[in-house]
């Protein structure tokens, strides 16, 4: 809610939306404004959430994105690698980022030996899945 006086329609709309358990923001106002004199109230009795600008409301509704902290799991040392994923892996070892459409060309293997190999291999930590299907050595 940006604006309502002390009996106005948002009022009674945020008043329903609380009974329905639903988020209600609101924005503050001058405190002598009459205005703002619902805004106000519902942030003083915790009927709404206090607004003061947009993080306040991304973060509310949980749509501000979170530091992500990734633990690095060690990868074993002596893995045993089927043919088709050994190609992969000497193909990647030779060219840092690679598509899967040009993994298809210089391994020779079938899409669905490709794909079965790269998810066995992003399975274990060998290999890393990037945007736009490049992939990589872990």
């Amino acid at each position: 809610m940006v604006e309502s006086g002390k009996k106005g329609g948002s009022l009674i709309t945020a008043e329903l939306s609380n009974s329905y358990n639903k988020d209600v923001f609101a924005i503050p106002g001058k405190v002598n404004d009459s205005k703002s004199e619902g805004c106000n109230y519902l942030i003083k009795n915790n009927k709404a959430a206090l607004v003061t600008n947009a993080d306040d409301l991304l973060e509310n509704m949980g749509w501000k994105e979170q530091k992500k902290t990734s633990i690095k799991k060690q990868r074993e040392l002596f893995i045993e690698l089927t043919l088709d994923e050994k190609i992969i892996i000497d193909i990647l070892q030779q060219q840092e980022n690679i598509g899967i459409d040009e993994l298809y060309l210089k391994s020779g293997l079938s899409s669905s030996a490709v794909a079965s190999a790269l998810l066995t291999l992003e399975m274990q930590s060998v290999i890393i899945s990037l945007p736009g299907k490049i992939y990589k050595l872990s």
